[in-house]
């Protein structure tokens, strides 16, 4: 589990990108990069990291679930996702 206040500064991170997006993209179409710079750099979309909505974790993102793989596994044999089973042969 993360510290709350990195995920507090993803979703920080995530809602300046929201903000910026727009603004973002006219600046670069226009080719006005002095005006670009002075933009805040967390509006940037580089600067997000894929991490686990529920926890919070950077590592072992399953992008399809937007969760990391352990609370998948964990989802998944509690039956909280529907049609997914852990696999055995």
């Amino acid at each position: 589990m993360a510290k709350t206040s990195v995920k507090a500064r993803q979703r920080k991170r995530e809602q300046m990108v929201d903000h910026f997006a727009a603004k973002r993209e006219a600046l670069k179409k226009a080719g006005d990069w002095k005006a670009l710079d002075e933009l805040p750099r967390n509006g940037s979309k580089v600067r997000l990291k894929n991490r686990c909505q529920l926890t919070g974790r950077p590592k072992g993102y399953v992008r399809y679930f937007g969760i990391s793989r352990v609370a998948l596994r964990d989802m998944a044999l509690n039956g909280k996702i529907p049609g997914l089973k852990k696999a055995s042969w």
